[in-house]
């Protein structure tokens, strides 16, 4: 007899996922364990003067103990050039080694993009953080004139995620081969639909009365960007954002299932043995996942938005205020601001501000410093059904690498107030990287009877 575990983890939030499964969970941890010690010193600590960092290894690490196909990784401003590198194959039947440069879907850091529009949008005085949903979306959400547009930003709207209706999750064997064989992932919808699937769940909370990740507030953000401009989200993000900053190879492909240039692949561990995934129509997440990107793109944003370049410093403060995580049993250390969120790496690391991101076979992690001088970009495949656990330690690694300071030794001019960290014991920084997601919902390992 055949049957398909559906493995929930209440505790990290989402449908049976560990990081290099499929989804990456809503305010939730995946706790790290970097390699490199740390030594002591608290935000700010990162010293500006390094040696060029070398993340090689933790990109093979991720492949071969990690449960991915591919992954792809880019450090900037610690040292004097950034440092770029992939690992494994971009596609399982040739071979093919993963390429550097190449695009993949960043999932829900699209949520980023979309939420620094709507904020130069509030800049221009096109409309305000404190206005109620219905003033631009009559009658599209209940007690929508309760709910205000930062509320849907911070993810304080008490709005029901669609994504975790079950017309969306995989629930047997024979969604599992829809998924992977049928038509499943080519399904296509309207902004208005999945708002309106949203509907029919009550809330979680009253609206400011908690924090609940949820796509539906990105997918209304996109609604509102096109009642207050006349244009889509997409449109805006490519004159606002992609043109200026010349992110040539960011993409938000609406229903497009393509790519558009080199990628890796995504895949479903399956009897048969792996079914390609890659293809999909990703409005199914709209403005909460869409887009397309590189590790060097992703990176340049990142540069640009925590660099001030992107915002004025009203709305720049108005996107750095941040919620704390209030789900239980999950990390204290983080806080949501409007589309990106800000983690308390500890002691002698710099706090990091970024988003992450996922749909099925793709992950995303982006994360930087405040001022915009330091990013760390990470794509990776995890092959869907396999065990991802080992996955935390060299993505942990890497993090260090980017935002906490040099590890001492003893003797080796060690700062006088800081005791030396031994260089062969883990230091516990990063503690956790937080997990918002999933946007598009799988089954972790899959067992079969």
């Amino acid at each position: 007899m055949t049957s398909v575990q559906v493995r929930t983890d209440r505790r990290r939030g989402r449908l049976g996922a560990r990081l290099a499964a499929v989804a990456l969970a809503g305010a939730t941890v995946l706790a790290l364990a970097p390699t490199a010690a740390v030594a002591a010193g608290g935000e700010g600590a990162a010293a500006e003067r390094r040696p060029r960092v070398e993340g090689q290894q933790e990109l093979r690490d991720l492949v071969e103990r990690g449960g991915t196909t591919a992954a792809l990784a880019e450090i900037r401003g610690v040292g004097r050039s950034p440092w770029r590198g992939a690992a494994g194959v971009s596609d399982l039947a040739t071979g093919r080694p993963a390429e550097a440069d190449g695009r993949f879907r960043i999932g829900s850091v699209t949520k980023a993009f979309v939420s620094t529009v709507l904020l130069q949008l509030v800049g221009e005085r096109r409309l305000r953080l404190d206005d109620p949903v219905e003033r631009h979306l009559p009658g599209v959400v209940p007690n929508g004139a309760a709910i205000t547009v930062r509320q849907l930003l911070n993810h304080t709207s008490g709005l029901f995620n669609y994504t975790e209706d079950a017309r969306f999750t995989v629930e047997t064997e024979a969604d599992l081969d829809d998924y992977a064989y049928g038509t499943w992932r080519y399904r296509d919808y309207r902004p208005e639909q999945l708002a309106a699937v949203s509907a029919e769940h009550p809330p979680y909370f009253a609206p400011g009365q908690g924090w609940h990740y949820s796509n539906t507030n990105y997918v209304l953000a996109g609604m509102i960007v096109r009642k207050v401009t006349g244009r889509s989200w997409q449109q805006e993000v490519e004159r606002r954002i992609v043109r200026p900053l010349h992110l040539e190879n960011t993409v938000f492909p609406g229903s497009g299932t393509g790519f558009g240039g080199p990628h890796a692949h995504a895949y479903l561990d399956m009897p048969a043995g792996p079914a390609d995934i890659t293809r999909l129509n990703p409005s199914l997440v709209d403005a909460a996942g869409n887009g397309i990107s590189t590790t060097t793109d992703l990176a340049r944003f990142h540069a640009a938005l925590f660099g001030g370049k992107l915002l004025r410093p009203a709305e720049m403060s108005a996107l750095t205020e941040t919620v704390p995580n209030t789900v239980p049993g999950t990390i204290p250390d983080m806080g949501y601001g409007l589309g990106v969120l800000r983690l308390d790496l500890g002691p002698g690391c710099e706090a990091a501000w970024g988003h992450d991101g996922s749909l099925a076979g793709w992950g995303t992690l982006l994360l930087g410093s405040r001022d915009g001088k330091r990013q760390f970009a990470l794509s990776y495949n995890p092959f869907v059904g396999r065990d991802g656990s080992g996955a935390e330690e060299p993505v942990g690694s890497l993090v260090a690498k980017t935002l906490c300071a040099p590890g001492t030794v003893p003797g080796a001019g060690a700062p006088a107030d800081s005791a030396p960290v031994p260089q062969a014991v883990p230091a516990p920084v990063p503690r956790a990287i937080p997990r918002t997601g999933p946007d598009l919902p799988l089954p972790g390992p899959v067992t079969r009877s």
